[in-house]
């Protein structure tokens, strides 16, 4: 049986403050003896039962054991504990825990001192520090205990514990008596007892021995670690991965914003193939709602009919990042007609422009028709592969330059189609447009491999009814009716273009109405100039002798299988760049988005890397040209002075 350790109050005895001696002082059994400056009194030693051993009563070892008159009392560490499988953190703790601060983090280190110091403050009167758990601990140890032995345990550390500590108060037991001075014992095997020759060595505070007894090791029971790294004590230096020292959820660091990740998450379920069930899928609710809380992206769609001009503008901050919106968008969708000969400058120049926030996902070109997507690159991981399909509308050119360009894919559970085209061109050619636009639904195969969403509300005949959201832009070529008399009467007036009175002309808006072409699509009232067609490099409408009558050719359509899935930002024009005779436009969305499941084939991550290194060297060599620039300004303008 463990002897037991100084400054235990006995229930029956009476208290004797000046009896409890510490510092290795013998108790004089002839009279009574004032506490000296080294003793602890009875009310330090009534504040340390929380947080210190039980002390045996000095009265009650005279009489039962003369020896205890000539030998030092040593503090008798607890015995061996006993798992206990802590409880999971929960999310409303996470969401209500405070970390601390760096400087906070200083402050507690620059306090931290070794286990003889605790017991000093602890004599001196001054209050325990609350012992500094990890929730990577998951098993908290509990000693066993006599039947009606007592004495303070971590229960009386919990009004001391900071943040969310409240929530994981289970994981503490109120009748353990483990102690945490030292996290060398915490949670494993108590110190063997003194030898005669250690105990009567005289010291200036009580010894904390951390020696581990061979024969408690070999009866005792382990406890289980899942980090090394946990941080058990303020006495101990501070591990770099450890989080939180007065919190029991500190899972998390505080250096990092990335969400803690369960090992039983990991260990219940493949993400190579993925859970069928939509709470539990890599593509998923839960993942989704951390990405995207409201379940609604922001997505770019712009259409440009470049007129195969060589040269590209000598900024596209314009055309993808207009001031009007406060914030990039989480996907670019960008469709090219006529598109320049070098393809590959045209995509560097979109990622110089967009950054090393995006990566380009995926493109594909259908003679002079271009189609690329650029996402974000923390969503590169919840895409499907991008499939692609093409449709000619015009055989007799050599070169394709009327058809259609697909792309298809999956993200989260949300399926997206986007198709840029050009159709017929001609005043007066509607009905050709409208067949073009019919080849085009019938024509174009997808999805391939990506599973539809919903089987049940496709229609084979219709390739927009097997996708929940469908975006459609480009030179439709639809022009105003009315004659370029009228329509420059209209865009001439003193308080601006009346753009109502200018699509009460429009082919597209009147054949939309009858359903004759783009059926079930809608599209964002129109605020902006037409963009067709302009003098190059210039704001003035065809000049030339064939004087084209000002129209609205470039345009963004867009339908949803569900009402109210898609959200019209803005939707406008690039009046500022001028190298075509087409003016690019855009269109801002907010799209909702649903949680999917992982039975579909993951783009997983793939992307152009090359491209990605190449822009970044762009930029880079940019930014270095301005700065050389500023600087021989600079010089410059300082000879001038001088």
């Amino acid at each position: 049986m463990p002897s037991k350790s100084s400054c235990l109050r006995h229930p029956e005895t009476p208290r004797q403050p000046e009896s409890r001696m510490l510092k290795g002082q013998v108790p004089n059994s002839s009279k009574d003896r004032a506490p000296s400056a080294g003793s602890l009194s009875a009310a330090a030693c009534e504040g340390l039962e929380g947080s210190l051993l039980p002390v045996s009563d000095p009265a009650r070892i005279r009489r039962e054991s003369p020896e205890a008159k000539t030998k030092p009392f040593a503090p008798q560490p607890p015995l061996t504990p006993r798992l206990e499988r802590a409880l999971s953190l929960d999310d409303q703790g996470w969401r209500r825990r405070r970390f601390s601060s760096s400087q906070e983090t200083l402050a507690a280190g620059a306090r931290a001192s070794p286990c003889k110091g605790s017991w000093q403050r602890a004599a001196s009167g001054a209050p325990s520090p609350a012992p500094c758990l990890s929730a990577s601990l998951q098993e908290i140890s509990k000693p066993r205990r006599a039947a009606g032995s007592e004495g303070g345990g971590p229960c009386s550390w919990g009004d001391r514990l900071s943040g969310t500590a409240s929530t994981s108060l289970g994981l503490l037991n109120r009748d353990t008596t483990s102690v945490g001075g030292s996290h060398r014992r915490a949670g494993l095997h108590g110190p063997r007892p003194l030898s005669a020759t250690e105990l009567s060595e005289a010291s200036g505070s009580l010894r904390f021995t951390d020696k581990v007894d061979s024969a408690d090791h070999n009866q005792g029971v382990q406890t289980r670690l899942f980090r090394a790294h946990s941080n058990l004590g303020p006495s101990w230096p501070q591990s770099p991965l450890a989080c939180d020292d007065h919190s029991l959820h500190s899972a998390r660091s505080s250096f990092s914003l990335l969400a803690p990740i369960r090992t039983k998450d990991v260990r219940s379920r493949s993400y190579l193939e993925g859970s069928l069930l939509a709470s539990g899928a890599l593509l998923g609710a839960d993942e989704l709602a951390q990405y995207f809380p409201d379940r609604s992206m922001a997505l770019f769609v712009a259409t440009w009919n470049m007129q195969g001009q060589k040269e590209l503008p000598v900024s596209l901050d314009e055309f993808l990042l207009p001031t009007e919106a406060d914030y990039t968008q989480d996907l670019y969708v960008i469709g090219v007609q006529e598109g320049c000969s070098d393809r590959r400058e045209w995509e560097t120049r979109l990622q110089e422009t967009l950054g090393p926030r995006y990566v380009l996902l995926s493109s594909a070109a259908h003679g002079v028709l271009y189609l690329s997507l650029f996402i974000r690159r923390d969503l590169i991981w919840f895409c499907s592969e991008v499939e692609y399909s093409t449709v000619t509308t015009r055989i007799v050119s050599q070169i394709k330059t009327k058809g259609a360009l697909g792309a298809g894919f999956t993200f989260f559970g949300t399926s997206f189609l986007f198709i840029t085209s050009h159709f017929t061109s001609g005043d007066g050619k509607v009905a050709e447009r409208l067949l073009d636009y019919t080849r085009t639904v019938q024509a174009l195969a997808l999805p391939r491999n990506v599973p539809d969403t919903n089987p049940y509300r496709s229609s084979a005949a219709d390739v927009t009814t097997r996708f929940d959201e469908v975006f459609w832009f480009g030179d439709f070529n639809f022009r105003l009716s009315g004659g370029r008399p009228a329509v420059e009467a209209m865009l001439k007036q003193e308080r601006g273009a009346d753009v109502p009175a200018l699509l009460q002309h429009d082919q597209l808006t009147r054949e939309m109405g009858r359903g004759s072409v783009f059926r079930g699509f809608q599209e964002a009232d129109i605020h902006f100039l037409p963009s067709y067609k302009f003098d190059i490099g210039k704001d003035t409408y065809d000049s030339t002798s064939k004087q084209r009558t000002p129209s609205y050719t470039d345009r963004i359509v867009y339908r949803s299988r569900h009402k109210g899935d898609i959200c019209p930002v803005r939707y406008s024009s690039c009046p500022g760049i001028k190298t075509s005779d087409h003016r690019p436009v855009y269109g801002l969305f907010r799209v909702k988005v649903r949680p999917g499941r992982d039975n579909i084939p993951l783009a997983a991550g793939k992307f152009d890397r090359e491209l990605y290194l190449t822009g970044i060297k762009r930029r880079i060599s940019r930014e270095l040209q301005k700065q050389q620039v500023l600087k021989t300004q600079t010089s410059s303008t300082v000879c001038t002075v001088s």
